[in-house]
């Protein structure tokens, strides 16, 4: 039987009860936002002005501007301002060195549960309302907690849902406007080497309500899901990593422990290359709200095709 869940220091067990047993999932981690304040011992936030090597133009801030609780929703604003802060993540400087202060003309937000939560194998789901715009590029995906193939892409991500350009003119889309959702893994070898692949899903009215983003990943596949809906499905044969770690096993890199990740991106070259092209400014500031976020084990152990024993999905009332 394969682990389904690890659950890391600091983090809180949600309760067991909240899934139905005949689901056969258990839920192990959540968050409802019913608080008045970002959990600490959840979410940490990424603080830089990176871009992600996409070109983005935001700096990640702590502030409350950009990421709070309120009406039992996690709120991210990515706003039009001028900020300044570090121009690399702590963990791509070398021992000693000092990041160089720099410019962006956009504020918002990245919160983690890295070293807080991660897991391997489950299902995922978050409860999201997504914004709109030329430029805008919502995100829920997933980062290894430890690099054990070596750098990315060859530890691999899993991009739970992203979308860009929300509501803007679309030609390939059968509604005229932007409302695909994407799903995708990140694998290979080592930029520039990586290599993805995934799928898309128009979602009628994307950006104008609540709607549920998920994944079910067993060491036999990962599938992806809008409001309990499988609409791609991955296993090992479509992807692969080129380290040597001895314990890698068919499903590397998607065989060790991913953390959950939620932000705001604006511009970078997957939304500014598409779509009206570049950012506009119209609109701000840019709003994505998340209702809640739980992830669940499967409790008996998956079946050889990547199922859970007992079948059906958790309860997402």
């Amino acid at each position: 039987m394969f682990l389904s869940v690890f659950i890391l220091a600091g983090a809180l067990q949600a309760s067991q009860g909240d899934a139905g047993p005949e689901t056969g999932w258990q839920l192990v981690w959540q968050d409802e936002f019913d608080g008045e304040a970002i959990d600490p011992s959840r979410w940490g936030h990424d603080v830089d002005c990176w871009g992600g090597g996409n070109a983005e133009r935001q700096c990640y801030t702590p502030w409350p501007e950009n990421s709070s609780v309120e009406d039992g929703n996690l709120v991210l604003t990515a706003r039009h301002e001028t900020v300044e802060g570090p121009d690399r993540p702590a963990d791509q400087l070398a021992d000693g060195e000092e990041p160089e202060i720099v410019r962006r003309e956009y504020s918002s937000a990245r919160l983690v549960t890295r070293d807080r939560a991660a897991w391997r194998y489950g299902r995922i789901e978050v409860r999201a309302e997504l914004p709109r715009g030329q430029g805008v590029w919502p995100a829920i995906w997933m980062l290894p907690e430890d690099n054990v193939y070596g750098g990315w892409a060859l530890s691999g991500e899993i991009d739970i849902m992203e979308a860009v350009n929300l509501g803007t003119p679309c030609e390939e889309c059968a509604s005229g406007v932007e409302d695909r959702v994407l799903g995708t893994l990140h694998y290979g070898g080592a930029w520039p080497d990586n290599a993805h692949s995934g799928s898309s899903v128009s979602v009628a009215n994307a950006a104008e309500g609540f709607h549920i983003y998920g994944i079910e990943w067993s060491p036999a596949a990962i599938t992806w899901f809008v409001d309990g809906e499988a609409y791609a499905r991955q296993t090992p044969d479509d992807w692969h990593t080129r380290g040597e770690a001895p314990t890698a096993t068919p499903a590397a890199p998607f065989d060790q422990a991913f953390h959950l990740i939620l932000n705001i991106a604006i511009g970078g070259h997957l939304s500014e290359d598409n779509n009206l092209g570049g950012v506009s400014n119209e609109g701000f500031p840019k709003v994505m709200r998340v209702d809640w976020v739980r992830v669940y084990a499967c409790a008996d152990g998956f079946q050889s095709d990547g199922t859970c024993p007992a079948g059906g999905s958790p309860d997402s009332q």
